[in-house]
């Protein structure tokens, strides 16, 4: 069993009356753990970067630079392009299906509906945990965050304080975001960097942590993370170091490791810290990097790009409407493991999504998704 029998305590008293059949249960939740109760709609709040937008940027003033809302984009599912960077769904499409919800929609472009019952999705291409990373592009975590304070007046006022607060505090939080925040430094010079890499990781952190406890605030209760990836490994960061003879750049991954062991202690922190809080942290680096190293093993064939230029496809044209307008595109993206320079397959995608859903411990944990949709959080 998950949970020790000192952490989580059950009273259960039945009282079977004669004449009406009735059962009563009574039930004391102790020490703010979470308790199986008969499965009911949990909604999904999405908040991060590409990874996880789904077709925000489509409706804010940018660049084609930070959207995907053209071919070859969303070929292998959609067969039109929907903003998602990728041949198709991405992992919060998959974390939907598994919990029986439907897409979440995005926030933008913004009008009330039902559908923001399920949950919304604030996720932003190119966005990061600073205000500064590609700032008036895109929506940083910041401006996320404030769009789902509107969101939470939305529902009060749909659905009544008592019943909102309910949805609230038994929705799932699900964060993809400080990627950026280090890739852009890599478009830059790192020697211009007037922090060191600890300092610098602790100011993406800390925003996260203002996020985390601000959604905590307001009712959250349930949260779930994919650590960053290997930055090292992406094409979009190899072609930019051409005559390095290793297979991912280090100093990439000296950032990535330092982020996710920081995101790591944050999280137990704020476990102690805060009553009630859950989470789930996916290992999304070694997940990727497992692939990235045995490929065939995953049933991948290439670790290049599907779309795009140069060596390894790393240069971002693919769709032609960037920069540069030439790219190549492969027949088969189920064989690659990245679709464009930056960003998976679908393929891909499928399968970190089911290790986030049920992936045991050591892969996502201290829960898995699974497992935070289907109990109940005690208040």
């Amino acid at each position: 069993m998950y949970f020790s029998e000192a952490k989580l305590k059950l009273f259960i008293l039945f009282f079977v009356t004669s004449s009406s059949n009735l059962l009563i249960i009574s039930i004391n939740c102790q020490d703010d753990h979470i308790l199986s109760l008969p499965r009911r709609q949990v909604a999904l709040f999405i908040f991060g970067d590409s990874i996880f937008d789904a077709g925000i940027n489509n409706y804010i003033n940018t660049t084609t630079d930070y959207q995907a809302n053209f071919w070859p984009y969303g070929e292998s599912f959609f067969d039109y392009p929907t903003g998602r960077f990728s041949d198709g769904r991405l992992i919060p499409d998959f974390i939907a299906e598994y919990a029986e919800l439907p897409f979440i929609p995005t926030f933008l472009p913004y009008h009330k509906h039902d559908q923001f019952t399920y949950g919304v999705n604030f996720a932003s291409g190119g966005a990061g945990a600073l205000v500064e990373t590609h700032q008036g592009f895109v929506i940083d975590l910041k401006t996320q965050l404030s769009y789902f304070k509107i969101v939470e007046k939305q529902l009060k006022q749909k659905l009544g304080d008592e019943e909102a607060e309910t949805l609230l505090s038994e929705a799932v939080y699900l964060f993809s975001v400080g990627g950026n925040d280090y890739f852009n430094l890599f478009n830059s010079n790192l020697s211009d960097l007037h922090f060191s890499k600890k300092e610098f990781v602790g100011m993406v952190i800390g925003n996260l942590t203002n996020t985390i406890k601000e959604i905590y605030m307001r009712g959250g209760r349930k949260f779930a993370f994919a650590n960053l990836c290997p930055l090292g490994c992406l094409p979009a960061i190899k072609v930019l170091f051409p005559g390095s003879t290793s297979p991912c750049v280090e100093d990439a991954q000296e950032f990535v490791q330092l982020h996710n062991k920081a995101l790591s202690e944050l999280l137990q922190e704020l476990e102690g810290e805060l009553k009630g809080f859950q989470y789930a942290d996916h290992d999304f680096f070694t997940s990727i990097s497992q692939r990235f190293n045995n490929p065939s093993k995953y049933g991948f064939k290439e670790v290049t790009a599907c779309c795009g230029s140069g060596p390894y496809r790393g240069l971002s044209s693919c769709g032609g409407k960037r920069e540069i307008k030439e790219y190549e595109l492969c027949d088969n993206p189920k064989e690659y493991l990245f679709f464009d320079s930056t960003h998976f397959s679908e393929k891909a995608y499928k399968q970190i999504a089911e290790l986030m859903w049920n992936g045991t411990p050591d892969v996502t944990g201290p829960y898995n998704l699974k497992m935070l949709f289907e109990h109940s959080t005690c208040i």
